[in-house]
């Protein structure tokens, strides 16, 4: 498609697949063709999800090579490798790899087996570009070197303007999306950047690097892909320049690759929350399903087991008094909100990089004022409603004061685990969920019945 194209906003319904398979059905290539000629490639490969194997390819094989490889790019990894493997290596190499950017192919090829990875390199016309890939795919998926791409323009500091331009239209058949051009020395070294309003007008006799931008952020290749992240939002920046051990220009991360981090990250830490423990997709098979879950549900289930041993440690308290009984999912839910709220305001933090420059001990205490007020609010609305409903003030004063210290003994709990993960170079998205809550049932109806029989001897 012409990069010219302009396009509707799409919806996808089930009526428009049904027709779409009628029409695949009856080998109608016109109409076909007709349908996704203004289709974005976003929704052509929201199309594929809700088609076969085999329908989606007649409806790939319609498609142009430059509108071919956007939708590859466009589709989830199960889906694409799915679709990947039922195409011979040199089609790939031709139909797919030969319009994408080197990031983009390293990717999809990265996915592949290594047989059919060797096949779809050796296919690969541009000698440059499978070069390119290979580069790519030495670098860890996780870091700059991984994320960039090596389409990019970059002049030599000592040509003059009317030099440079010569050298840019050169370079510019081979870049899709131009957003800085960076400036280099003889030895491939960064020094600078270069706007394209300063280029036009500055006068054609100027030296390069006296109208270069020498303030220039950059990452290393082996930088972490969060951090990468983390770094682009907090300077405003969309394309980031990335260099090697000693300062050479060797690619450029641009703002869709830290989109792609930002919503892997977040699906990820959102599936630990949860207590799932591999990255999962709802397609995937049942077995790679319940690996990913069951770790934490077994941890779970011996926190609970646990739980019930602590239960019965005060099981004549509670035959005693039996009231207790009433008010234990009372602290048990409080206690996992509490602590699961605290936990996940500090991950948030620690992964954004926004918790600021306190020390730990100014985190915890104001946790502690934070927590001290919340449990005596709610503190007080459950001494009303017990002494109304129950009129034993006995009770009614050791429920309320074990709230209180159970909602403070949790945020407390929330707040420091994920501070200690962190420390220790563990992803802190495990100290929520699960782990918060089965480590708080437990605690908490320690302190529950702890007080409560302390309160009852006085």
């Amino acid at each position: 498609m012409s990069e010219n194209t302009t396009y509707s906003q799409f919806e996808l319904t089930k009526e428009f697949i049904v027709g779409l398979k009628q029409i695949i059905e009856t080998n109608n290539v016109t109409e076909a063709r007709k349908i996704i000629a203004d289709l974005h490639s976003a929704d052509i490969a929201d199309i594929y999800d809700e088609l076969s194997l085999d329908e989606a390819k007649f409806i790939h094989l319609l498609l142009d090579e430059e509108t071919a490889s956007e939708v590859i790019s466009e589709l989830e990894d199960d889906v694409r490798d799915k679709f990947l493997k039922a195409l011979p290596g040199e089609i790939i190499a031709e139909n797919v790899i030969k319009n994408m950017e080197s990031d983009d192919a390293a990717d999809v090829i990265g996915d592949l087996c290594e047989e059919k990875k060797a096949e779809v390199l050796s296919s690969i016309e541009d000698v440059e570009q499978a070069g390119d890939i290979v580069e790519l795919l030495n670098y860890d998926e996780d870091t700059a070197g991984g994320l960039m791409a090596k389409e990019l323009l970059a002049v030599n500091k000592n040509l003059t303007v009317r030099a440079c331009l010569v050298e840019l239209r050169q370079q510019a058949e081979k870049v899709k999306n131009i957003y800085y051009i960076y400036v280099i020395d003889n030895d491939g070294k960064l020094v600078g950047t270069l706007s394209l309003k300063k280029l036009l007008l500055a006068q054609s006799s100027h030296i390069i690097f006296d109208i270069c931008n020498t303030d220039v952020i950059t990452v290393h290749t082996g930088e972490d892909d969060e951090d990468v992240a983390n770094l682009m939002h907090k300077y405003n920046l969309i394309a980031l320049p990335v260099v090697d051990g000693i300062g050479r220009l060797v690619g450029k991360i641009t703002i869709d690759d830290v989109v792609d981090v930002i919503k892997e990250e977040a699906e990820k830490d959102y599936q630990m929350v949860s207590g799932i423990t591999e990255d999962v997709e709802s397609s995937d098979s049942a077995f790679k399903m319940i690996r990913a879950r069951v770790p934490w549900l077994i941890i779970g289930l011996f926190g609970e087991l646990i739980g019930s041993r602590v239960i019965g440690i005060f099981e004549g308290d509670i035959i005693k008094y039996a009231t207790l009984a009433l008010f234990m999912p009372l602290i048990a839910a409080m206690g996992g909100n509490a602590g699961v709220q605290s936990s996940s305001i500090i991950v948030q933090g620690l992964a954004s990089g926004n918790l600021g420059i306190e020390s730990i001990s100014k985190k915890i205490g104001k946790e502690f004022v934070i927590a001290s007020i919340n449990g005596v609010l709610l503190s007080v609305i459950v001494f009303v409603f017990t002494l109304f409903f129950h009129g034993d003030i006995i009770i009614t004063i050791s429920i309320s004061i074990a709230l209180f210290m159970v909602i403070i003994f949790a945020s407390l709990f929330g707040t420091i685990v994920p501070l200690i993960l962190n420390r220790f170079k563990i992803d802190p998205a495990v100290a929520t969920g699960p782990f918060i809550t089965t480590s708080n049932d437990i605690l908490g109806f320690l302190i529950y019945f702890y007080t409560a029989r302390i309160i009852f001897s006085i």
